[in-house]
């Protein structure tokens, strides 16, 4: 724990202007982002009687081993390179917001030739328009049923696509009269794009026109007595109708908005977005997260915004935004926001009318949403601290070990050896920090072993021995030197999490005593003594510490005990999927991928002249020379190569264990 006042800045080196500051822990870590008008004002904020301050800016505070900062020239810069940085480095102690799931969207994808008209997840891509979120897909698809009647968007993907053009007929759809069936020409491109932004329009709220349109149709059909025609507008109609049906209007015809409501607790918070185009709702979204830093309400609201709008461009920005309390730079906000729709956002809280009604209504949705989390979580918080310091207990550890960190060897038959690091804090996965390994046989500039056979115990002495000498490395580099205290030429670290650069409390090997004396010896070798060892052993799920005869057991109903197994299970699946890839990428390799400067095309010539690698095999140059394309040169480096690769194993008929003789054609026994 540091003590605050040995990093604080010296009187008057702080400026009293706006800007982006950093607090950065011992390790170089980026942990905690924040912005301020005055930026003189707010850091001395934190450098006051330790007593005085929240007790979670008490823990950033004295977390921290720096502070940094960086001047802008308004708020609004302020707020967009404080989103750019919590983005960025993924402070522990920001508010982040995260999605309780991924919500399924409505897209059309009109960068393409002929627009498609898909459900889509994850992150949004350029060229295609956006309609939601909705709550469930079968929902898009039931919305998308009824309007392919009236607007027959293309909705195959490119193969199928692909496949149609070639063949001159349609799909089921196109006969059925839901699609315009580009693939065969009954289209133009034009006049596929210009149903596409119809279909657009219709989404995004502008439907009366459509509506009262094909009603202005049916009627003139019914005048000129064309019944069939009048029917199926009148059907159309109907299925449009539907569609609109889903989505109840709940404000006036014109209005875009999106309304955010808050819950909260003293720990957590649950946030719910109502988005309504063309007075109707038409989606709903919500986060939760921990509040891991001190933040009221309209904190919690800016931050909100950050994420909901932080990479949105345009229309996906409403012309207004409904919130519960407004931010403290209210006026920086919307600028803010005007930039990134392009035109002014009105940011406000309803005071009265059906826009405060409906907001009332976002608020219970998140009331009930944080009531839900809750309820999934009741034991959760509590479980991983009791899980935590039972394995502290266990272990004879001075504290909870809050960063584990899991071994696993994988190997097939002694060959594809590997290695996987899993990585676990305050209990829970953190997998941008899992790595995997490809076992050497060496340590350094010490040949160890030669990887050839099963050896689990030298593979774990290898890989401690490189994970932890790439974090000495990365300690050595960036050391403890910071701000102006730096030595000449050295450069800032950039904040960003190393790979090895964080040391954890606890390292647990999948394995018993034999790994774990591997382990200790390598951490012993490098000189680290701060960092705890133990194995946990498949057969009784007993954990074993360096240098102890007898393992220790913990009960099977412990929570510790749990949490290893998770950790160790978490570690052996992570490097079996790795072992496995690698094996398939070693089978399908095939001598002619090592010889320069063959590509593909004349590769495939080769085998297509030859039929096999076998005969090609025991071809001469001049017969190589006599494929198109081939060189004297490259038809010598083909000869050469495949002379001094082992040739491949017999294939054997698995049902009668026959040997499987490859002949001229190379396909039949």
């Amino acid at each position: 724990m540091a003590d605050p006042s040995s990093y604080r800045p010296k009187p008057g080196q702080i400026p009293d202007s706006p800007g982006v500051y950093k607090f950065r822990d011992d390790h170089r870590r980026v942990i905690y982002v924040g912005k301020a008008k005055s930026l003189r004002q707010r850091l001395a904020s934190y450098f006051q009687d330790l007593a005085n301050l929240h007790p979670r800016t008490r823990t950033m505070v004295t977390t921290a081993a720096s502070v940094e900062w960086t001047v802008v020239s308004t708020e609004v810069e302020a707020l967009q390179l404080e989103y750019s940085w919590i983005k960025e480095f993924d402070p522990r102690f920001n508010v982040k917001y995260r999605d309780d799931k991924s919500y399924p969207y409505l897209a059309v994808t009109l960068s393409e030739e002929f627009p498609r008209v898909q459900v889509m997840r994850g992150a949004k891509r350029k060229g295609v328009r956006y309609f939601g979120p909705y709550g469930h897909a079968w929902a898009i698809r039931e919305t998308v049923d009824l309007m392919l009647r009236v607007f027959p968007v293309r909705t195959c993907s490119a193969g199928v696509f692909k496949n149609h053009v070639q063949r001159g007929r349609p799909c089921l759809l196109g006969y059925i009269g839901k699609c315009s069936a580009p693939c065969v020409g009954r289209v133009t491109p034009e006049e596929h794009r210009e149903l596409a932004e119809e279909f657009c329009d219709f989404m995004a709220g502008r439907t009366g026109t459509y509506i009262r349109r094909l009603e202005k149709q049916m009627a003139e059909a019914a005048e000129e007595m064309e019944y069939e025609r009048a029917a199926r507008l009148r059907d159309d109609i109907g299925a449009l109708k539907r569609a609109l049906e889903k989505n109840a209007v709940v404000l006036a015809d014109a209005t875009d908005a999106d309304l955010i409501a808050l819950a909260e607790d003293e720990l957590e918070a649950a946030v719910q977005i109502f988005h309504v185009r063309g007075g109707r709702v038409r989606g709903q979204r919500g986060w939760v997260t921990d509040k891991v830093e001190a933040v009221d309400t309209a904190g919690l609201v800016e931050h909100a915004l950050q994420q909901l709008y932080g990479e949105e461009r345009g229309d996906a920005v409403p012309k207004e935004v409904l919130v519960p309390a407004l931010p403290e730079d209210v006026d920086a906000v919307s600028a803010w926001l005007g930039g990134r729709r392009g035109s002014n956002v009105s940011l406000r809280v309803p005071q009265r009318g059906d826009k405060k009604d409906l907001m009332e209504t976002v608020q219970r949705n998140a009331q009930q949403a944080l009531a839900l989390h809750k309820t999934k979580r009741a034991g959760d918080l509590t479980t991983r601290s009791r899980a935590l310091e039972e394995i502290a207990e266990a272990l004879g550890l001075d504290s909870a070990p809050l960063r584990i960190e899991c071994f696993d060897i994988s190997h097939f038959q002694g060959d594809d050896v590997v290695a996987s690091m899993v990585v676990f804090e305050d209990g829970l996965a953190r997998k941008s920090e899992y790595r995997r390994f490809q076992i050497k046989g060496r340590v350094g500039d010490t040949q160890v072993w030669h990887g050839e056979g099963q050896d689990d115990v030298r593979s774990m002495h290898e890989v401690i021995s490189r994970r932890f000498r790439r974090y000495l490395a990365e300690k050595d580099r960036t050391g403890e030197w910071i701000g102006e205290d730096a030595p000449e030429g050295e450069e800032a670290d950039d904040g960003r999490p190393k790979k090895f650069a964080y040391p954890p409390q606890l390292v647990v090997v999948d394995g018993g005593r034999p790994q774990v004396a591997a382990a200790q010896r390598a951490l012993d070798e490098l000189g680290i003594d701060d960092v705890a060892v133990c194995g946990l052993a498949k057969r009784l799920e007993e954990v074993w510490l360096p240098g102890d005869d007898d393992p220790v057991v913990l009960p099977r109903s412990s929570e510790g005990l749990y949490l290893l197994q998770r950790i160790r299970d978490t570690a052996h699946d992570f490097a079996i999927r790795y072992q496995r890839s690698k094996r398939t990428k070693r089978i399908r390799t095939s001598p002619l991928d090592t010889i320069p400067g063959l590509g593909e095309t004349r590769k495939q010539a080769l085998i297509k002249h030859f039929g096999s690698v076998k005969r090609l095999r025991q071809a001469t140059i001049e017969q190589i020379c006599e494929v198109p394309g081939m060189g004297r040169k490259t038809a010598e480096s083909v000869v050469v190569a495949l002379a001094g690769a082992a040739p491949a194993a017999p294939a054997v008929n698995t049902a009668t264990g026959e040997i499987i003789e490859e002949n001229d054609g190379g396909s039949t026994p």
